[in-house]
């Protein structure tokens, strides 16, 4: 089966950069643009996994990943926290609100997400 997963970013670049990289593993990927779109796609699509940045328009990351983590319909989703928030508290903050794995947009952005996606078994070894 192939994963789907949605992007919870405002970042269009930052949001193609991470699409391309996820699609070349063979997930299927969506985007949504804020918050309220990021909770409604998660809704509508039922993704494998989604991907969240914190500083979003509408529903901020932490509020949006927490409240996907009681509804019953997502709380199983994992979710990755990816974002430019470096410090040990916003980490803390994330990870507190439910998500399963906090990676920064660093340079190693793009290998840290999908080794996270992969020891998550969302994406398989290709």
């Amino acid at each position: 089966m192939t994963p789907r997963i949605l992007i919870v970013e405002d970042s269009r670049t930052q949001a193609l950069r991470f699409q391309l990289e996820l699609q070349r593993c063979g997930a299927r990927v969506d985007i949504a643009r804020d918050g309220i779109q990021g909770w409604e796609c998660a809704h509508a699509l039922r993704p494998t996994a989604i991907v969240l940045d914190i500083d979003l328009p509408g529903i901020d990351g932490y509020t949006l990943c927490q409240r996907l983590k009681q509804e019953p319909a997502t709380s199983a989703v994992p979710i990755i926290m990816l974002t430019h928030r470096e410090d040990a508290r916003s980490a803390q903050t994330g990870l507190e609100a439910g998500a399963d794995d906090y990676i920064p947009k660093d340079e190693f952005a793009e290998q840290n997400l999908i080794e996270s996606l992969r020891a998550l078994g969302v994406l398989t070894q290709t």
